[in-house]
Formats: C-alpha cells, structure tokens, sequence
C-alpha cells in the first residue's frame, strides 16, 4: 500500500471529551432541591421529581424538583421584592453583576459545555465552540447595555418581573438569550427550563450564586407544564418571553391576551436555504451541513428546505450525497462526531413519523449506508428529493435531521417557493453575485437572512421571526426593546361603544341620501350589507349616515391592501413627499374639518382647530421621519456586517379611537404609513364622518390606490374580523377592554402583531404619543449577514 492509498484508508480514532467532572458534579448535587428561589435552594412544595436522562444511552441522569403553582408563586414574590432595589441600582451596579456572571462561565466553560452534550445530546465540538462562548458574550456584551441604558434608551425602564420559558434544543444558550437583557433592563427574572435539559440552568444558578447576584433578581424554577402555565398566567410578572413551538405559542397568546403583559415568541421555522447556479457549490454544501445537520437538525432556523436552481441541482445533489456519506453518527462526547441523539424517544418517533409520512406523499428519502450506535435515539441524516411544495416535508417542521429538496427555475420561483410556508424565521441566500443576494434577501419573509453562511449568531445582532415564526427580537438593540418599557401617556378608560343606542332626530323627508360610502382600493364603494349607521350631531340631530362595514368588506379592504404593492416598494422619500402632500392638503381644508368637529363632538371652535392644526403637524412629523428612521449595521467579531434594516409589517388593520376622532385616527395611520406599510382603518364608531371626509384629500394626495382604506361600522365588530384575517399582518386598537382582549386572543391564526390600548385611551396631542415609539411597531427588522475577505 503507498502512501496515497494509506491517506484515502485513514479513518479518524475515537477523541472522547473526559466526562469525570461532570460526573463528579452530578453525583455530588442534590437534585431534589433544584429550585432557585429568592438565592436558596429548595425541593418543590408537592415533593414531585422528574428524571432527565441521558439521549446517548438513555440512562438515567438525575431525579430533579418539579415545580408546582405553588413555587411559581414563591419564585414571583422573591423576584417581586428583589426588583425595587435592582431596577433602582444604577447601570454600573447591574454592569459589573452581568460581567461577574460572564467571567465566571468563562472560568467553568468546560463544565458547561460537557454538561450541555451529556443532557442534550449534541455533539461536544458544538457545545464547546458554539454555545457556551455565545452564552459567555450575551452576559458581557450586555453589561455595557445596562451602563448604556439612559443614554441610549432615554425614557425607558424595565418592564417589571419576567417569566421566561425556554426549549431543550439550545439550553444554556436561550437561558443567556433571556436572562442577560432581562438583567441589564434591570428586571428580575423567574426562568423555567425544559424538563429534557434542566442541568446547565442549575449549574448557571450555582454561578448566580458565585457571582454576586442579589438574591431574588434571578429565580430558576424546574418543571412541567403546571409550573410553565403557571407563569404564563400569573398576574404579578409583567411580561412573558417564550422559545418553542408555534402551537404553544399560540395558546399563550391567547393566555394572556387582555392581561397588559409584555410578550415575546421565539417559535418554529421552515427555513429556506436557497442556491443559485452561480454559487460556489462546494461552500454552499459545507454550509448546507451547518444549516441542517447542526445540532441533529433540531433548531428552530434550520435551513430544512433547499431551494437549488435547476441547471445544477444534479451536481449539487450528487455533492450533497457524498458530504451526507462522510458524516460521522455516533457518541457526542467524542470530538469526531457530526451528528449525536434526539434529544428523546418521542422526537425520534416523530421524525420517523414525518420521514414515513413524507415518504407516503411522495417524496424520495434517502440515507447514507452508515451503522447507528446500539443505544440512544439516533436518526441517519436524511435527503428528501422529489418534494412538492404541498409535501408534509416542505411544510411541517420536523426538528430533526431530514432536508427537503425543491428545485426552481429563476430568482422570482425562488423568492415564491421561499415564501411559501406560514413561518418567516431564518434563510440561507448562496450567490457569488452579491447584487443578486441582496436583491433577494429583502423579499424574503424572515427576520433573518444569511447571505453565503448559516446559523450564525451574535449578542449584537437580533433574531427572530415574521408570521407563524413569532414576534420580537432576541439580541441587539431591539433586543433591548423587547424588556424596557416607556410611559405612553394614557387617558381616560375606553367605554363600549353605544353608537345605536344613541338617540338621533331624524332629518325632515326633503332631505337628500347623505350616506357616506366605504374607502376601499382608492374608490369609494357602498357596503356589502347595503346598511348604514345613523351618525349624530353633539345635539343629537342626524348629522349624516356612512355605511355599516362587514366581513366581507374587511375582506375586500385587506386585498386592496394586500395588493398595493407601489406604496411599500416606493422610496422612503417619496412616501416623505406623498405625506407632506397629504398634510398640505389637509391644511387647505382645516376650517371645513374644525367645523366638523364641533358639529359631531361639541368641542369649541378653538379646541377643534387646534386638533386639525395637531393632526396637520403630525403628517407633518411622519413625513419628515419616513427617510429617517432607518435600520443599522452591526459589527459582530465575525467577518461579517450585518443589515439590521427596518422592513414594513405589511398589511396593518387599525381601530381608532372616539377620542381625538381626527388626531387619533392620524396619529396611527400615519406612522404605518410612513413605514411602508399598507393600511385597513377603522375609525370612531361615533364620529365616521371625520374619516370619511378625508376621502377627497386622500384621493387628490396622490397615495397609491389601496395603500389606505376605510371600513366604517361597528369597531368591536370588525376589530374581531381584522383579527381573524390571516392576512393581516398587524392590528393596531384602541377599543374598550373587552375589544382589545378579544383582538388578542383571536388574533393567533397568524400570530399577527398586536397593539392595543388595553381599554385605555391615549393623550393623542401629547408629544409622547408621537414618534419613535410608533413607527418601531410599523416595522420589522430583518438582520441580514453579509460576510466579507476571502
């Protein structure tokens, strides 16, 4: 044998990590007092344990406290007395605390990383490189937040005590995620683990303890499901962040809908890894290894759907075959492997399940010829091709190490078949063509874009999701956002609406129809149901009628929006103009709505000019801002930048208020207006006709057609529809209690973004309620990665 057979003959040894301090670790805790709560340790109250094992070989790990109402409630009342001290110490105080927890992961990163492999599963080369040095640079990176936090934040607090729910996949890291801007807000925090991977949140709570952090600002509470519905509902944490799946998601929105709490959802993806024929192919496959093979597939931004350009998908397949055949299956612990267990026997059987059922739809599923271990839960990386975009495989998300390979024909099939699924986390874009990649990156429907890379992750960048994938940002400074919160300057409480209970004296019969019609596509249309509602003077005479919206004009409204491409695709400087248009011709017409407003709310002439000359000055404002509230570039230790660029929401439903009918109705529209987005309004149930005299000056203001419209009627009513509607990306309301909570909660089709009062009014002529606080709800923010060197 010479010394090229010898090289293509080598196989690698085995390169086990050394487990015995783990071990050692694990034999000396007492795991039946694994609550953190108020800086002791404690059993749970009920005296139930849950066993965490081991996904390698299944064996039994520990016995750990499972938490019940009960020590909710405890964990609430430590973080409830802890927050008046920590959110009154000063941003160096909560710095230094922030560092202190870094350092001292940093000086047990082993520890960590052996632990995470030995409770998750996957592979040691992951843990160590990748999860705990990302965990380690949230809890540092975030310390200068907490110094920098009036200066860069002015006007902002923490938002109070937090509960946080995170998954199994990614332990240690979605704990930092969570905790690390939590801390630096100066909230305090009650975390509850999954029961697959409890262990590195315990040995982080040791790490609380050694660093210094007061007791009760961080409270690490083990469970099940009892303890997790617990804290979504409890009334004293006042706000919720969660990471898992879609459908739990859901239910906590629905959960805590009406409650005022704070809420972000980190929840599941199907993410688009697309390569055109220009790309480098050989890149694009190490790439697709890190994109869907990391961490067995189980990640919620795993790029499980290739997209391959037609005129190389044979090549690229075939590349994808051998890199597939090469993949080492087989201990965690040992530095050679590529892929380790599931994390548990019910995630093996519902890969398999998906596997068999994609299979049944039509899909080719193959495998490389390799040998599973004896023991643990271990599934062979998968390629389905043939996949149609209906297949379970290209629409489910199986969260485990299955690809699904379509084929597409130019950029635009790209753009359409990546958008083709009801989330919106993460996509992988592979071109040599850099134009080409940023052509497509910001028509795809996820809040992160990777340009010739994949999974890859920094605390200076945010991550999350659009659609079904979640709401909110996790890093960054939008991170940041997602735990501080501003003083809106409320009014009074919104009462339900009593438009037909109202009495009106109706006009003499020489009186002309004075029935204003819908607003919808830029024409004025007359309602489906052919009803209209009696609108009074502040003297109880009939001031006019307007049309009474239904289902099915929300329904034509919404595709008008959905179809007025030229208003999100136009500069933000021409939006700029458009609205300063807008603003003029409202100017022209001040006396005439002045007027109208006394006659419909009693208001004197002087109160009622200064509310038309304050909405004038609020288009005004929305103008000037449309070209100036503009995303960022990070500079995360990568070669990278990346693109935090402020993206429209899309199709945003709003339900105004009767308060300040014109300067609330414009305060909301214009915002969404200015951003890009496409809008459905609902105006005062009580004083329509304010909005639909601004027909005229919409129509000769040169807005595009569909970029507003305006159903009149019964705000209750078609609030309920424009939650419903899937496709309607956000829902802006200002309604009574009851009004706002029900948009909530019927609002979980989509996941859709919602903004309501909670059955309070706004000081509209307030300069609080103007400004960045609202154009941040008009936008998404897209983070897109461009690396950069050879």
């Amino acid at each position: 044998m010479n010394i090229l057979d010898r090289y293509h003959a080598m196989e690698y040894g085995p390169a086990p990590e050394a487990r015995n301090e783990a071990d050692a670790w694990l034999a000396a805790r007492d795991f039946s007092k694994a609550l953190f709560i108020g800086g002791d340790w404690k059993a749970a109250s009920g005296g139930k344990t849950f066993e965490t094992s081991e996904p390698s070989s299944g064996k039994l790990l520990a016995k750990v406290s499972d938490a019940n109402a009960a020590d909710i409630d405890a964990a609430v009342a430590a973080a409830t007395k802890a927050l008046p001290k920590w959110s009154a110490a000063s941003g160096y105080v909560r710095a230094k605390v922030l560092y202190a927890i870094g350092r001292a992961m940093q000086r047990h990163q082993r520890l960590f990383a052996v632990l995470e492999t030995i409770d998750n599963g996957k592979p040691i080369r992951e843990s160590r490189d990748i999860d705990v040095p990302l965990a380690i640079r949230h809890f540092i990176h975030h310390a200068g937040w907490a110094q920098a936090l009036d200066k860069d934040f002015p006007g902002h607090k923490g938002v109070g005590v937090v509960g946080q729910i995170i998954p199994w996949n990614f332990p240690l890291l979605m704990l930092a995620w969570k905790i690390a801007p939590a801390l630096a807000a100066g909230c305090t925090v009650v975390l509850k683990p999954a029961e697959f991977t409890p262990l590195t949140s315990i040995l982080f709570a040791e790490i609380c303890e050694r660093a210094g952090v007061p007791k009760g600002v961080v409270n690490i509470v083990q469970g099940g499901p009892e303890a997790g519905v617990a804290i979504v509902n409890h009334p004293g944490i006042q706000k919720i962040a969660f990471t898992g799946s879609s459908e739990v998601g859901k239910i906590i929105r629905k959960a805590t809908a009406g409650s005022g709490k704070k809420l972000s959802l980190e929840l599941g993806g199907k993410s688009a890894f697309i390569v055109f024929e220009d790309a480098d192919l050989d890149s694009a496959v190490e790439g697709l290894v890190d994109g869907i093979w990391f961490n067995q597939g189980q990640v919620c931004c795993a790029g499980s759907r290739l997209l391959v350009q037609e005129g190389i998908a044979d090549a690229l397949i075939a590349k994808v075959k051998t890199r597939m055949s090469r993949l080492r299956v087989g201990s965690p612990l040992d530095k050679n492997t590529d892929i380790g267990p599931l994390v548990d026997l019910t995630q093996l059987d519902r890969v398999k399940g998906l596997v068999a059922e994609g299979d049944r739809q039509g899909a080719v599923c193959w495998q490389p010829d390799a040998a599973l271990p004896s023991s643990g839960y271990y599934h062979l990386p998968t390629l389905a091709t043939g996949v149609s975009p209906a297949n379970i495989l290209a629409q489910e998300e199986v969260f485990g190490p299955v690809l699904a390979t379509m084929t597409f024909r130019n950029t635009e099939e790209a753009i359409e078949l990546a958008n083709n699924t009801r989330y919106g986390l993460a996509a992988s874009v592979w071109s040599e063509n850099v134009n080409l990649a940023l052509h497509v990156a910001p028509q795809l429907k996820a809040g992160v874009v990777w340009v010739n890379g994949t999974n890859m992750f920094d605390a200076a960048c945010g991550f999350g999701g659009y659609r079904e994938s979640g709401f909110g940002r996790e890093g960054g400074r939008e991170g940041m956002f997602e735990y501080l919160t501003a003083k809106l300057p409320l009014g009074p409480v919104i009462k339900p609406a009593t438009t037909s209970a109202q009495p009106v004296e109706q006009a003499d019969g020489s009186a002309i129809d004075r029935t204003a019609k819908l607003f919808i596509g830029g024409k004025q249309v007359r309602p489906d149901g052919n009803y209209s509602l009696a609108i009074a003077t502040a003297k109880g005479k009939l001031a006019g009628e307007v049309g009474l919206g239904s289902r099915k004009d929300i329904r034509d409204a919404v595709s008008a929006a959905r179809g007025a491409k030229a208003w999100p695709e136009a500069t933000a400087y021409n939006r700029s103009q458009v609205l300063y248009y807008l603003a003029e011709n409202l100017s022209g017409r001040a006396g005439e709505f002045a007027a109208r407003l006394t006659e419909l709310t009693g208001a004197t002439p002087k109160a009622a000019r200064e509310e038309v000359e304050q909405s004038i000055e609020r288009l005004f404002l929305y103008a000037g801002l449309a070209d100036k509230f503009e995303g960022r570039v990070h500079q995360p230790p990568a070669r990278a930048v990346t693109l935090a660029l402020h993206e429209p929401v899309g199709v945003v439903g709003i339900v105004a208020p009767d308060s300040s009918p014109l300067l609330g109705l414009i305060s909301l529209v214009a915002p969404a207006l200015a951003m890009g987005n496409t809008v459905v309004a609902v105006p005062s149930e009580r004083y329509p006709l304010l909005a639909t005299d601004l027909y005229q000056v919409i129509e000769y203001s040169d807005i595009p057609s569909g970029a507003i419209n305006i159903v009149t009627g019964r705000s209750a009513e078609l609030a309920g529809v424009l939650a419903k509607h899937d496709d309607v990306d956000g829902l802006w309301v200002f309604a009574d209690a009851e009004t706002c909570a029900k948009a909530e909660a019927e609002s979980i089709g989509n996941l859709k973004r919602v903004w309501s009062g909670n059955g309070r009014s706004l000081d509209w002529a307030s300069d609080e309620a103007a400004g960045d606080a609202f154009l941040r709800r008009a936008v998404e923010v897209k983070n897109v990665w461009v690396p950069y060197g050879d």
